[in-house]
């Protein structure tokens, strides 16, 4: 069903509102720390998780859920094949997700808004990147979250061209704040739904894709 150019703008106009909100709720959340450590533990602790052997990690930046003491961890212990997102462009010039395999932290250097990422001169290396296909689970960042497993990102689609090419059976996992939860986001149709949310307090069954 199409949509006229009014109704479209009036759809954004509201998303950008939520997303403003969103962002608010984010940055006021208290104990971020201590919230984040017990979100992560939960994302841990998921039969998925278990399951999984690459798994995509993301490095938090701002004030997202905080993830660097166990991603840290993770990545000492050596039992799981750890990946971590990088930002860069394809061939058209199109933002993308670059995914590296982090074998300690020594590889990574401050990039692209204050995040760690491999240097410049290494992207690409084929003994280092891998592809979507090959990953099991997602640990999803986001703004804002519902408890259907609706996600509304940053508006860079860097995640969004991610998720569209992993496998049927890899496990797209949102973490964030409890705080970070609306009714109902605002979903185009190309949006993906997540498989499960993790909060510090709770974890919800997304309607996955």
């Amino acid at each position: 069903m199409s949509i006229s150019k009014e109704e479209l703008e009036k759809i954004m106009e509201k998303k950008g509102k939520m997303r403003r909100e969103a962002y608010d709720r984010r940055n006021a959340q208290e104990n971020k720390d201590e919230v984040s450590a017990a979100a992560v533990e939960k994302f841990m602790a998921l039969p998925e998780y278990e399951k999984a052997h690459t798994i995509m990690w993301y490095i938090d930046c701002r004030s997202e859920t905080r993830t660097k003491p166990q991603l840290l961890a993770e990545v000492e212990k050596g039992e799981k094949k750890i990946i971590v997102p990088y930002c860069t462009e394809d061939e058209n010039g199109e933002n993308k997700l670059g995914l590296w395999h982090m074998e300690s932290l020594e590889e990574m250097v401050v990039g692209k808004w204050n995040i760690l990422e491999p240097p410049k001169e290494l992207w690409g290396n084929p003994e280092k990147e891998v592809t979507p296909e090959e990953l099991d689970m997602i640990m999803v960042p986001g703004v804002g979250f519902d408890r259907d497993g609706g996600r509304m990102g940053n508006g860079q689609g860097y995640y969004d061209r991610t998720m569209e090419k992993v496998r049927p059976d890899c496990f797209l996992i949102a973490l964030c704040y409890e705080s970070q939860l609306f009714d109902n986001i605002l979903v185009a149709p190309h949006d993906v739904y997540m498989d499960k949310v993790v909060t510090e307090k709770e974890v919800y069954i997304g309607k996955g894709r």
